[in-house]
């Protein structure tokens, strides 16, 4: 580390102070995100003028200070001038007064700084002796000839830094104004308060990401850009960490990758600039996995080749001696596979304490003095389930499952460790059910739900993500670096604030609402299936139109980005199309691709002429995505070439295509000759088909009003006229009369006012060529009854309930306890979980419910589906537990986790989310009660369903039902 203090004698730092001034000439939004802002666009009265009328205030910083904390400074330097056009000066020769100056210093390593502190013109105290704490403070007569300044002051090299770049997001800059290329507003004035003074310091000690899974995109890029991944490449990388507040980095470990062995260069920088480093969880003892194969000796097998091993980890320990650093222990089998085929504990245990010894005689101190982590990652929390233990000062490093959900935190006595506990977290992953790597698609309502279990449960010493090649998850990586620096200050209700002031951030308050809806939509939308994971089945063709809707969605969400890139001014358009335009334009396309792909094969099995026209709609779409690849890569001259190389079409299994791959299409031989079909909405078979006499439409129900449709289409070439004769003159078709070539879809309605009390029964004729008649059935319901008895609650229609769990009729807890709602936080709208998240589990008796109120159109045999966060078992013991029940009848308990098998996992990872079913009876028609009580913290209900017999198969189940 960078530790030597300034020794300056009392007249010496007057002696500097005046050579720095002396040198100065009289030259020459946004802000951290939900922060106070102090910089003011316009000077007040007695307001400290940092810019304006183009001079700006000089730059004073100890040169016996940290090397990391000058560079942030004259990073601050360059982001002064970006912004207001006049470059502060640093010290130089000259003589004039000063009205105003900046002074960075870190505690007892800047002369002046203390100085200051020593005279109570700072109050030091705010942050002296805290981790990474700092002071941005404005003061009055800080030294002889300035009449003030903004004294920027650290508890250490990096609470300094953080300082500095609070500054620099305050007046607008962002942190991704390199990664991103996003311009910052142009401001003539640049002023801060006089009775400015704000202090912090991090909740979680350490906050880092890891670059992982980078080829091919952020491997091929590097390379291309600064020739691997070297020092140049890694300066970028460390300043960016540093603006976001972050300090921690597992480098980019794909073979060949090695993060000290490729430059001497990189470990160095690393320490200079104030980047703690480490090793991913299965490289030990701080040498890279690819370093094995050039620089090890026999296999990878501790039992088998231990003296070569052990060089090889004394080897990493020397070479990173003098650096910061949290060194990894343990063993996996090589390339990050389980060690053996089983758990082999009194192995690890061996490994464990040979490497502490090696740490000790390395460092020449105790080992509970040097900063380690053990990775309890797959297998090796297996190990420690069955008793396997390392020295309390140890942290552990507990693991979610890859998918973004938690799979252990600590018990109230892993909570007394004086080693701590902390969490790595992913928002990319290669392995089974499937490989993600290509868009971002982790909502920040889930990162936090899952997140704020972990700042419960103390698991905060060390918080790192799997951001994969880091440019596609900038959204996610700056909130889960944000929410480590300090969790109480986003609570679940400020979540759409977060995002909206990421938006006024980057781009303007303008559109900062509707930039923040697009990005909360998007992934929430690829939060529920992620891209790799889409097939031309996923969404339902058939029923509640879900394939039409998902593509529906998606495209309008594409068109009002299109809008806002339009207004934007033309320097912001790159950054947009990045952070905003790409993924969803790209996400939009994706899914449009797969419903084209899907209806590709139901108009086959139908025999549709547009079989083949709905082929080339998918190979048009698949030329789209290219086109929007070419885009990203050619943006800012090439700058991002490479970066969405990423293959994500044509997933077979876990692994990543070679190349993209189409699905596969059909394509048909279509005659000449006029051949009618009809199809109705939810009916997989037409007209004509074995065993289809009369075809039935959906229940029109007078609460529900939507109107349900059937397909009209050609097997023939040949253009054919159509008429729809109807029963009655109450039931309305969007169209009576017309021409098909290919297809028409109609939907049919009814005029409620006009339909008798006991309408017969409703029937329409389509009629084709050749005197072809298809007789429709359209059944009805009406809601008479329950609208006479003053009906209230959410109604059934087409023989469901579908409620979102937000959309209680009340909430009911005891004493202590209370209900949250998590905005965004489901796959159709929000969840519901229960606070405080570290509380005992209750018993029915004394459980907290909520209450929903819904009308049913009859006695029946009910089934209700709940569907849940996927939430895993993160403490010892039975599983997670709720409780369904209708009106008075006992509740029905269930345990979310009684289904242990693989293959279970796999479905609630992919489909994002659990779904459970429980069955009751209502003996009467009419109101009843559904409610759903809580039973044990950390579950989030999202949606549930009563099928009273008319559930349909889909992905995202029905839309909600009518509420009255």
């Amino acid at each position: 580390m960078d530790n030597k203090r300034s020794i300056l004698e009392p007249r010496g730092w007057r002696a500097w102070i005046v050579a720095a001034l002396a040198a100065v000439l009289v030259t020459p939004s946004a802000w951290a995100l939900g922060e106070r802002q102090f910089v003011r666009f316009e000077a007040g009265a007695g307001a400290l003028v940092l810019a304006g009328e183009g001079r700006a205030a000089p730059l004073l910083v100890d040169p016996q200070d940290h090397a990391g904390v000058r560079r942030a400074v004259a990073d601050l330097r360059a982001d002064i001038a970006l912004v207001s056009g006049a470059t502060p000066a640093l010290g130089r020769a000259g003589t004039a007064a000063q009205d105003s100056v900046v002074i960075v210093g870190t505690l007892g390593h800047s002369a002046l700084v203390d100085r200051l502190a020593a005279e109570g013109k700072i109050d030091a105290a705010a942050v002296r002796g805290k981790w990474e704490g700092f002071l941005i403070q404005a003061v009055r007569d800080p030294m002889p000839g300035v009449a003030r300044a903004l004294v920027v002051a650290g508890s250490d090299k990096r609470g300094a830094i953080y300082g500095v770049y609070t500054l620099s997001e305050q007046i607008g800059v962002s942190p991704w104004k390199w990664w991103a290329d996003v311009v910052p507003a142009r401001r003539a004035t640049l002023a801060v308060d006089a009775d400015t003074k704000v202090s912090d310091a991090p909740v979680v000690q350490y906050r880092g990401i890891f670059l992982n899974d980078e080829a091919p995109a952020l491997t091929g890029w590097a390379k291309e850009k600064f020739g691997g991944f070297n020092h140049r490449f890694y300066e970028k990388v460390f300043e960016l960490i540093l603006r976001m507040r972050g300090n921690y980095l597992w480098p980019a470990m794909w073979s060949p990758a090695a993060f000290y062995a490729d430059d001497p260069e990189n470990g160095r920088l690393a320490n200079e600039m104030g980047i703690v480093m480490g090793t991913s969880h299965h490289e030990p003892m701080m040498r890279a996995h690819a370093e094995w194969s050039r620089f090890g000796k026999g296999p990878w097998d501790y039992s088998k080749n231990a003296p070569a091993l052990r060089q090889f980890w004394q080897d990493g320990l020397r070479a990173t001696r003098d650096y910061d650093r949290v060194i990894t222990l343990g063993m996996r089998g090589d390339g990050d596979e389980p060690m053996s085929e089983h758990d082999n504990v009194a192995l690890l245990q061996r490994i464990v304490s040979d490497q502490r010894a090696m740490i000790a005689r390395d460092t020449g101190k105790p080992t509970e003095e040097v900063p380690q982590l053990w990775a309890l990652y797959k297998e090796v929390q297996g190990y420690y389930e069955k008793g396997m233990r390392v020295p309390d000062d140890v942290l552990l490093l507990w693991c979610d499952d890859n998918w973004g959900n938690i799979r252990r935190l600590p018990t109230p006595a892993e909570r007394a460790r004086p080693g701590g506990a902390g969490i790595y977290y992913h928002f990319d992953y290669v392995g089974g059910p499937r490989s993600y790597k290509w868009l971002n698609v982790t909502p920040i309502p889930k990162i936090w739900e899952q997140m704020h279990l972990a700042w419960q449960y103390d698991a905060r010493r060390m918080w790192i993500v799997n951001v994969g090649d880091l440019k596609p998850m900038e959204v996610p990586i700056e909130f889960f670096l944000s929410y480590a620096w300090n969790p109480q200050a986003w609570p679940a209700e400020r979540l759409p604030d977060y995002l909206r002031l990421w938006a006024a951030r980057e781009f303007g308050a303008e559109h900062a609402s509707e930039i923040a809806a697009l990005v909360d939509t998007y992934t929430r939308y690829n939060g529920r299936r992620k891209p790799e994971q889409l097939a031309p089945g996923t969404y339902s063709i058939l029923h509640y139109d879900e394939a039409g809707r998902v593509e529906r969605d998606y495209a309008a969400l594409a068109e009002r980005a299109a809008r806002v890139a339009a207004r934007l001014r033309p320097e912001q358009r790159d950054a947009f199309f990045q952070l905003v335009q790409y993924p969803v334009a790209a996400s939009a396309n994706m899914n449009a691709l797969y419903a084209a792909a899907g209806l590709n094969r139901h108009y086959a099995a139908q025999f549709r002429a547009t079989t083949n026209a709905m082929a080339a709609r998918v190979r048009d779409l698949y030329q789209v995505d290219a086109a929007l690849q070419r885009q990203y890569h050619a943006l800012g001259g090439g700058k991002w070439n490479h970066m969405m190389s990423q293959t994500r079409f044509g997933y077979t299994n876990w692994e990543s295509p070679r190349s993209n791959v189409l699905p596969a299409l059909h394509e048909i031989d279509v005659p000449a000759r006029a051949d009618m079909g009809v199809a109705v909405e939810g009916g997989a078979k037409p007209s004509g088909a074995f065993g289809v006499s009369t075809l039935v439409l959906p229940e029109l129900d007078e609460f529900s009003k939507r109107a349900p449709y059937l397909d009209i289409f050609n097997r023939g070439r040949a253009a054919f006229p159509f008429r729809i004769e109807t029963s009655a003159p109450w039931i309305v078709p969007s169209a009576t009369a017309g021409t098909v070539e290919g297809e028409r879809r109609i939907t049919v309605d009814v005029r409620w006012d006009q339909m008798p009390a006991d309408p017969p029964p409703a029937l329409l004729t389509i009629v084709g060529p050749d005197g072809v008649r298809v007789p429709v059935r359209l059944p009805l319901r009406r809601a008479g009854a329950l609208r006479r008895a003053g009906a209230s609650g959410f109604v059934e229609t087409g023989g469901v309930v579908a409620i979102e769990a937000p959309h209680f009729a009340r909430a009911l807890a005891p004493a202590g306890r209370s209900w949250l709602t998590i905005p965004g936080h489901g796959r159709t709208l929000s969840g519901v979980t229960t606070l405080p998240a570290t509380a005992p589990a209750l018993e029915l008796e004394d459980a907290m419910r909520l209450e929903y109120d819904v009308n049913l159109s009859g006695a029946a045999s009910l089934r209700v589906l709940a569907t849940l966060a996927p939430t895993l078992k993160f403490q010892p013991g039975a599983g997670l537990r709720y409780a369904v029940s209708i009106d008075d009848e006992p509740p029905q308990v269930v345990n979310v986790h009684a289904d242990t098998s693989e293959a279970y996992w796999e479905k609630i990872v992919s489909d994002g989310a659990a779904v459970f079913t429980t069955e009751h009876r209502a003996a009467t028609p009419g109101r009843h009660v559904l409610k759903f009580w809580a039973l044990d913290p950390g579950l989030v209900v999202q949606k549930l369903v009563i099928d009273a017999g008319g559930l349909k198969p889909s992905y995202l189940g029905p839309p909600e039902s009518p509420r009255l």
